[in-house]
């Protein structure tokens, strides 16, 4: 399917996708003024002067800042390792229908083709049909661990396809390598980490998140908006896949890209 679909239709999901966060940005200065001020500022001038270190500059400026601030609260906070639980599979066929099929539908709607979608807006030819053989495979081993929702993340990818990563799109992949890494690790500390992520506040974490992804969100609206012959169908995947649109149990993601393809068809004049 994603094959078939413009380049920038691709975009302008991905961008609709991620807007959100970018917005929140913003939005969470309400909470914290000082503390997000002090992160944009931070963003803007690692951009100039120091680019490549520009996010590692924000999350200590953000981390300093709230801490200085008294928003950080570590009481509940202690050390533990991560424990592997295995849980015997059973079959039930209610299960499969009510929480199995509506799960496979949104993984597939609303995190395989933002993933897909984000390769195609970077350029990349990925053999998107073993790609899925692949993650659904992985599922089906490490399901009975809890590890049942494999897939191809959007978000984690936008950011390791950006400029920052290298400027170099052929050696982009490190970053994907270095991602990978530290997720095994945030696995292996898990129990840490989620006690580590409640002491902070919620606003800063997401805040986090979206200045991490301004520079992808501009790329990808400017990429949807190169060519006006797709302009109208790539501004309505962008408001639809934007919006909170949820039919069937289907996110707005999938429906951005259908609205967008039948913009094209119904507006296109050869």
């Amino acid at each position: 399917m994603m094959n078939k679909i413009p380049s920038q239709l691709a975009c302008a999901m991905l961008a609709g996708v991620l807007v959100n966060f970018g917005i929140d940005v913003f939005n969470f200065m309400n909470e914290l003024p000082l503390v997000i001020g002090l992160m944009v500022a931070v963003y803007l001038c690692g951009k100039r002067y120091f680019p490549r270190f520009a996010m590692l500059a924000v999350v200590v400026a953000g981390f300093l800042m709230a801490g200085v601030t008294g928003q950080i609260d570590t009481s509940s906070w202690q050390w533990k390792m991560s424990e592997f639980a295995y849980i015997a599979p059973e079959f039930d066929l209610n299960a499969m229908i009510s929480v199995g099929l509506p799960l496979f539908i949104v993984t597939m709607t609303s995190q395989n083709l933002p993933g897909i979608a984000v390769l195609k807006a970077h350029h990349y030819k990925a053999p998107v049909s073993a790609a899925l053989n692949v993650t659904g495979l992985l599922n089906v081993f490490i399901a009975p661990f809890g590890g049942y929702a494999i897939n191809l993340a959007a978000i984690t990818a936008a950011i390791c396809m950006s400029p920052e990563a290298d400027k170099d799109p052929n050696k982009r992949y490190w970053a994907s390598i270095a991602g990978g890494v530290f997720y095994i690790i945030m696995a292996l500390l898990a129990a840490t980490l989620v006690g580590l992520v409640a002491s902070l506040p919620q606003a800063l974490i997401l805040a986090l998140a979206g200045i991490a992804l301004f520079a992808t969100i501009a790329s990808s609206l400017q990429q949807a908006l190169t060519e006006a012959y797709y302009t109208e169908a790539a501004i309505v995947t962008f408001l639809v896949t934007a919006s909170n649109l949820t039919l069937f149990s289907v996110g707005s993601a999938f429906w951005g890209i259908v609205a967008g393809t039948v913009t094209l068809l119904m507006t296109r004049k050869d």
